[in-house]
């Protein structure tokens, strides 16, 4: 059964980001039933920045996929195309993506809308850093990457060391190890279990 038919999840990236944080989510979300959109932010670190070039991981996965067609298990749309009434959840994988993320403003009103409807806000790894410049940190149990603690504890957040971690709407995830436990926790919350 497809615990995620009729929900939608936005996967948000700039360049840099970790690949299997993005990879891993889209397919197993999508094997639950959900739509996946993919958000790429032409923003952030790059090798070879150009115009032509697509945003793209640590490890060189762009998006759009090269090896996924588009329109089958995702679709890209860019950031101010995206309608946060009509997505359920928000994912943001870590690596430096969320360095230029966190600094972008129309990023950040996307996810203040996000959190304002109530909506699932899903960050891994440094993914978190985006939630503690959006001031969604102060008060919540979450978790991240090592290296993003001191930010999350400094930004008045109670830092949990566990694989992944709900605390209302929001879910942390540490490292890419973590992923079947935060996409787990997203499902679950997705799903109303």
């Amino acid at each position: 059964m497809a615990k995620l038919k009729g929900k939608t999840v936005a996967i948000i990236a700039a360049n840099e980001f970790e690949d299997i944080e993005m990879l891993y989510p889209l397919l197993r979300l999508s094997e639950e039933g959900a739509k996946i959109i993919l958000v790429p932010v032409k923003k952030g670190l790059h090798p070879r920045p150009t115009a032509e070039k697509p945003v793209s991981g640590r490890y060189g996965t762009p998006i759009p996929l090269e090896v996924m067609e588009e329109g089958k298990r995702y679709i890209c749309l860019s950031l101010d195309e995206i309608e946060e009434n009509k997505i359920d959840c928000l994912l943001i994988p870590g690596g430096f993506s969320p360095d230029a993320l966190r600094i972008d403003n129309d990023v950040l009103e996307l996810v203040k809308k996000m959190n304002s409807l109530n909506k699932i806000i899903a960050a891994i790894c440094h993914g978190p850093q985006v939630l503690i410049s959006a001031n969604l940190a102060k008060g919540k149990r979450m978790t991240a990457y090592e290296a993003v603690k001191d930010d999350l504890v400094n930004a008045g957040a109670r830092f949990l060391d566990e694989p992944a971690v709900k605390d209302e709407n929001i879910i942390t995830a540490r490292v890419p190890d973590d992923l079947p436990e935060f996409c787990n926790e997203i499902i679950d919350a997705l799903s109303g279990e």
